[in-house]
């Protein structure tokens, strides 16, 4: 395959036009692209010994542990960002830093991955509920809901901060002209509001994106869900699954597995040995594909916790901790 096949503008037209038969053979295009033009991920895969030409399948890929955002600038390329994703953190801690080189690649495969499982986010009254995140800045999660409420048709559609009232008052207007709506909101601020305020929100897509972030008893993702069904009478809670290193989403429409966006893939390794995959169905830790990382780096071993399954989907069970790895992040520390 020549050289024009793995140029920047040719990568980026098949990620836009990618159909899942092709997803594996642009997987290891993009890997060669980011191993050649990628100095970290270059580094690294030197410091494992891995002969880029011979990577001839998705099992053989190495994932960058997901703490090099925390500590090296990721770009494959030479380019300057429009915009730097950060991670939420309490004080004194690192947080993950994403540099995005095109703001609206970013916002068209939001909207792109949304659509695939919910169809056109125009079509929805979009009321995003995300107290903490709209707090601070450089969260790639008010940046996709900001973008979701924009294209919205719907005049109810907005952020609500703190203003319960008027947020019930859209809700129901929504709901009462007969619009689908959609109430996005971090798991904290639906749980206040279905304490203080339950109410019938039958009809809407009540869909929590995570995070306690210290500010409740964190909860078991089914003990979530059943509160906020029974509060709201809606038969299940979706949920969205992103982070800040990721610029592709995934997407549950109730009991707890995902399924990712057409340019992402999920796969689980083994804890104790974070070069080797994990069998289907056992409980392993997160490595993920992102295509749509094409500029940064698209293969990343997570933190989280989880199983994934031969249908594609995942679930995710917490997080890894620290105790568990044992020695197992390789030569991070020499990869300047």
């Amino acid at each position: 395959m020549g050289n024009a096949s793995l140029s920047r503008p040719e990568l980026l037209r098949r990620i836009q036009q990618l159909k899942p038969p092709q997803f594996e053979r642009l997987a290891l295009d993009v890997f060669q692209y980011q191993a050649a033009q990628n100095p970290v991920y270059r580094r690294y895969l030197e410091l494992l010994g891995i002969p880029v030409a011979e990577v001839k399948t998705l099992a053989q890929i190495p994932f960058l542990p997901i703490s090099f955002f925390k500590t090296h600038d990721l770009q494959t390329g030479v380019w300057s960002p429009e915009q730097v994703f950060s991670s939420s953190g309490t004080s004194g801690q690192t947080t993950s830093r994403h540099a995005l080189r095109d703001e609206n690649f970013y916002r068209e495969n939001a909207a792109r991955a949304f659509a695939h499982f919910y169809g056109p986010v125009e079509q929805y009254a979009v009321l995003a509920l995300l107290p903490s995140y709209l707090e601070r800045s450089g969260s790639s999660l008010v940046f996709m809901a900001d973008d979701f409420i924009r294209r919205s048709v719907y005049p109810q559609s907005g952020f609500f901060l703190y203003d319960t009232d008027e947020l019930r008052r859209q809700l129901a207007d929504s709901l009462s002209k007969g619009q689908p709506t959609l109430l996005l909101g971090v798991s904290f601020a639906l749980l206040d509001l279905a304490e203080q305020y339950p109410m019938d929100l039958s009809g809407a897509i009540i869909m929590e994106t995570g995070g306690m972030k210290g500010r409740r008893r964190e909860l078991t993702r089914a003990e979530l869900h059943q509160q906020l069904s029974q509060a709201f009478q809606v038969p299940a809670i979706h949920s969205e699954y992103g982070m800040t290193e990721l610029l592709s989403q995934a997407y549950s429409k109730g009991g707890g597995r995902f399924q990712p966006a057409p340019t992402m893939r999920v796969f689980s390794r083994e804890i104790t040995d974070p070069l080797a995959l994990q069998k289907a169905g056992r409980t392993g830790v997160l490595n993920i594909i992102d295509l749509a990382n094409l500029d940064t780096i698209s293969f990343i071993g997570t933190d989280d916790l989880g199983r994934c399954y031969p249908d594609g989907s995942f679930e995710v069970l917490g997080r890894l901790d620290a105790s568990d790895v044992r020695g197992c992040n390789l030569m991070v520390a020499d990869v300047k």
